[in-house]
């Protein structure tokens, strides 16, 4: 008689910038036999270069991270791997955050105040190719139409169109960083960082760098928590 295959677990990488955080979720996911965690992130960057790496089959997703956000990392791992299913779990509830977060390929969206049965729920739900979200939010998009989501996997907005690149750099602009912190981490020169500065001010109208960090908070390319200065 033939033995019974064993179970294929559900591969998880955590992306969260706070390692309490990432312990925590790391248990409540492992005491589920169907679930298994592969690997964990500190920045958004950090969980694209993981998920290249090891292609779980979810990601949980804070948006808060420092160097690349969420939503980017988000945009990035989406493309790399098609298959890979999203859920952003976020302090917030926004409608602005949840849109852009589905926009860019998010299957579920949780508020850090939900169960923990309904992370694992969503984790199986979102590889089963359906989306999941917080009760709380689920409650309040239950008569909201989706129908103002862009479906190619971009953000809807009013302003011009940003090319990743340009996310990357608007972000580390926010977060304080000078140009020559900006080439470094991007692995770029810095008369490139000058020109990106100076095409998403052309493109966004702004000529401030103050300007530059209000826009990525009111847009969601970071949360006014993450910011550090603005020179």
């Amino acid at each position: 008689m033939k033995a019974p295959s064993p179970m294929t677990r559900i591969s998880v990488v955590l992306a969260d910038d706070h390692m309490l955080v990432r312990e925590g979720l790391r248990r409540l996911l492992e005491a589920e036999p169907d679930i298994e965690v592969v690997g964990e992130a500190s920045t958004g960057r950090e969980a694209v270069i993981l998920a290249r790496k090891v292609r779980p089959a979810v990601i949980v997703m804070d948006i808060a991270m420092p160097r690349l956000n969420g939503l980017e990392a988000t945009r990035q791992i989406r493309e790399i791997i098609p298959d890979a299913k999203v859920i952003i779990l976020s302090a917030y509830s926004d409608d602005a955050y949840i849109d852009s977060a589905m926009a860019l390929g998010a299957q579920g969206y949780l508020i850090k105040q939900t169960s923990a049965q309904c992370l694992s729920e969503a984790v199986r739900a979102v590889h089963k190719g359906k989306t999941y979200f917080s009760p709380a939010i689920s409650k309040r998009l239950h008569d909201q139409t989706w129908t103002s989501m862009n479906r190619q996997g971009r953000m809807k907005t009013k302003t011009p169109a940003l090319s990743s690149r340009e996310l990357e750099v608007l972000q580390l602009i926010a977060e304080g960083a000078a140009n020559k912190q900006i080439a470094a981490e991007l692995g770029i020169s810095i008369k490139t960082v000058e020109k990106h500065r100076d095409h998403l001010m052309q493109k966004l109208d702004i000529h401030d760098t103050a300007s530059l960090t209000r826009h990525a908070i009111a847009t969601g390319i970071i949360e006014s928590g993450v910011q550090l200065t603005i020179s």
